[in-house]
Formats: structure tokens, sequence, C-alpha cells
């Protein structure tokens, strides 16, 4: 039985360089698409927000003399390049998938709106949301907050590389501890690096619980939904 009827699940550029620091890492994105189909399967109702920072992040360039709204739009087109390799990894699995846009871009997505995604989930299709918020300053944390708030997810999976919040960063500090739950409001106070202050605002004024677990692990979305507390999970 799957824990929740529709998600909004958060994935990062950077993993899906697998290590290498840029690019797209063809295993570490058709094992994605294979974990998905695993929900999918389920009938879970399926959206998705990828980070663009394994081709460009609009912060860093405007670090290195890019002005920052156009390295912003840079790094919208970037989650629109992983968008589409996902949709491709998808189509691969025979997964039925829609790439929607922020910004208008068609045909090489659909311009996004809260009732056409909705439909389409509705419809079976996993639906995935590239170019942010489609204005800059805005990171894909919020990106993603701000959909699965749109699109009434019962709760925002953050794949990460780690199985949940520590205390401090478990790859730097071998004494950090890892929390099974937390509030939003903990997770500000303590200014814990989990998703941008922002987002994790946004998620708090419009109680869409944040589940962070590692999706690195093969199999770990699929022990998510059924159920299994594997990450830690941030609610009221």
């Amino acid at each position: 039985m799957a824990r929740f009827k529709r998600i909004l699940l958060k994935l990062s550029g950077e993993s899906l360089a697998a290590g290498t620091g840029f690019g797209i890492d063809t295993e570490r994105l058709a094992e994605y698409a294979r974990q998905i189909k695993e929900i999918h399967d389920m009938g879970v109702e399926i959206g998705i927000v990828i980070g663009g920072g394994n081709i460009f992040r609009g912060l860093s360039g405007a670090k290195k003399g890019f002005d920052r709204v156009k390295g912003d739009q840079m790094g919208m087109m970037a989650t629109v390049i992983n968008s589409l390799a996902l949709s491709s990894a998808l189509d691969a699995e025979g997964v039925k998938n829609q790439v929607y846009t922020a910004i208008r871009m068609e045909p090489v997505g659909e311009f996004y709106t809260k009732w056409r995604a909705i439909h389409s989930m509705e419809q079976g299709k996993v639906c995935i949301f590239s170019a942010g918020t489609g204005s800059p300053y805005f990171t894909t944390d919020t990106g993603s907050s701000l959909r699965g708030v749109e699109i009434e997810a019962d709760v925002m999976l953050k794949g990460t590389r780690v199985d949940g919040i520590y205390t401090a960063d478990p790859e730097k500090d071998p004494t950090a501890t890892k929390f099974d739950d937390i509030s939003y409001d903990e997770v500000l106070q303590r200014n814990l690096k989990v998703m941008d202050l922002s987002a994790i605002v946004m998620c708090r004024d419009n109680g869409l619980p944040i589940y962070v677990f590692n999706m690195d692990k093969p199999g770990n979305l699929r022990r998510v939904i059924e159920g299994e507390e594997i990450g830690t999970l941030v609610h009221p």
C-alpha cells in the first residue's frame, strides 16, 4: 500500500552527475527512472523537480562575473536539460510523462499551469517541472515548494545523497547525529542546510511536510512510499 497518493519529488542536479561533479551519468539517470517507475506502478501520482547544479548555478556564476539575472536564467535552462534527460529515461522504462516549463519554450515542454499538471497526473503521467519558478533569485528548492503546494501534494520527498537531516553535515562531522523527525521551526532556528529558508517557510505556511532521504540507494523511494522510516520528516 502506498503511504502517499500524490508526491512532489525533489532531485538534485549534482546527484545526476554521480560524483563526477558535472554532466549527467546515464547509469544514475536510469536508476532514478527505475525507482520512479516502481512507485508509479503502485498508483502514486508524481510531480518532479530537478536542480541544475550539475550544469550551471546562477549564484556561483554571479560570483565569477555573470550578471545574476542572466546567470539564474542559465540555471533555469540547466534544469530543462536535466528534465528532458529524465523524461527520456522514463520513456525507456515505458512510463508516460510530461515536461512542463515555467517559461514558454514549446515544443521543448508544455507551459506549466496547475490545472494542466494535475490533470496529467490524474491521467497517469509523471509530471516533470522545469525552469524553476520562471523568475531569477529563486532556487529550485523554492520552486519545489511552490509546485508541491500548487499541485496539492501530500508530501515533498527530497532525495539527497544522505539518509536524512543531521545536526551537522555528516560528510564533514563524524559526530553529527540524525533526526528521525523535526519541526519546520527547529530547522529554521538551527539554520540546518536542508533547503533554503524561503522553501522551508513556504512548506511550513502551507502545511506541506518534507521527507528527506537517500535517493542514491536503489529501492529507497519505494521504501519511503511503503512507509519505512529511513529518512527524516519535517513537519509542524
